[in-house]
């Protein structure tokens, strides 16, 4: 078997399938295990009980799936419009801001049948091959794989970014035990000394370049929490109801960033033009199926709730704006009454 040349064979079927790069490295991922292992101990990821579960197997591919010796690295880009166009939903404080890689279907759908197609493919030419894939569904170290991989680097936001297309981009794995030739990584950060991602936070989440404070975060606050936001959060998050982008709205290497070409990630329901008020009087019923097979399912209804009553109490004053939030002040949940109750404050004080 001619493995350098089942490399490059690889990466060609990848591209035919819709990803927009691929590359392949080997199981060492003992630094980042210790990273890991600091940022767990600092308590920076807050209730994500899971990152500090499935001890060293996060770390160690070859724990997770024995076996295994070459991962193989995928991304798949998902911006789905103008760049303007979300800095101006962002910018217009009546609007929802909703994370742009959720506006479409649920991401782990599509890349999951992609990459198993792209699995089998393999196991076409090679025989009693062996393989996982993963699609951000394990205990999985996507970003340090993949720079391993030579996709891209970790920037000071602790995102993956390419120089040819920024960092709007999913990743997703193929765990082997094919001895593949192993891509050189870039070896280079390209963030020099710029600041912009860690100026740009709305609430200082970042301790320093590279670090994360996951407690702060707007992405956290708005999906992995599901209690109350802290108050001191609350004003900085603006209209932001699920997710954050600021720290890659502002990276000066997002200007190369490319349309996804993926249907499935297009907008459904105008959640990208969407008004604070429209998506608030939204019944459960109507949430539940407005966002079937979307990411936005995450946060459940009371958790879309209570993010729309925190940036409907950042929104500007209005005789619609209070209405909407007296009309859920009596919502059986504490949580979105506590919320919504905040909200009402900062329109009467």
């Amino acid at each position: 078997m001619n493995f350098a040349q089942l490399a490059l064979d690889i990466k060609q079927w990848a591209s035919e399938l819709g990803f927009a790069q691929a590359g392949i490295t080997d199981t060492d991922l003992a630094n980042t295990g210790d990273r890991l292992k600091q940022w767990l101990a600092a308590g920076y990821h807050g209730e994500m009980d899971y990152m500090a579960s499935h001890g060293s197997k996060r770390y160690n591919p070859e724990e997770l799936i024995p076996g295994t010796t070459r991962v193989i690295s995928v991304r798949m880009d998902y911006y789905p419009e103008q760049r303007d166009e979300g800095k101006q939903q962002l910018d217009t404080p009546e609007k929802a801001y909703i994370s742009r890689y959720t506006l479409g279907r649920d991401y782990h759908k599509t890349i999951r049948n992609r990459l198993k197609q792209l699995a089998q493919r393999i196991q076409e030419h090679v025989a009693d091959t062996q393989y996982r894939v993963f699609v951000d569904s394990a205990p999985v170290m996507e970003r340090a794989i993949a720079e391993k991989a030579g996709l891209g680097w970790i920037g000071k936001n602790t995102m993956l970014i390419s120089k040819h297309a920024g960092s709007y981009f999913f990743l997703a794995e193929i765990f082997t035990n094919i001895p593949l030739p192993i891509d050189a990584p870039d070896n280079r950060n390209h963030c020099g000394s710029c600041q912009a991602c860690l100026s740009a936070c709305p609430t200082n989440a970042f301790v320093g370049p590279y670090i994360l404070d996951a407690r702060r975060c707007i992405s956290y606050l708005t999906i992995e929490l599901k209690g109350s936001i802290p108050t001191e959060f609350r004003k900085a998050m603006g209209n932001r109801v699920f997710g954050c982008d600021d720290c890659q709205i502002s990276c000066p290497w997002t200007k190369f960033t490319d349309n996804t070409q993926e249907q499935d990630f297009l907008p459904r329901h105008n959640l990208n033009t969407a008004d604070l008020i429209e998506l608030f009087l939204w019944t459960e019923s109507e949430f539940l199926d407005r966002t079937a097979g979307s990411a936005i399912r995450r946060t459940g209804y009371i958790g879309w709730l209570r993010n729309l009553a925190v940036a409907l109490g950042n929104a500007p004053s209005s005789e619609a704006v209070i209405n909407a939030l007296k009309a859920r002040q009596t919502h059986p949940s504490e949580v979105v009454q506590e919320h919504t109750n905040w909200a009402l404050e900062q329109h009467t004080a």
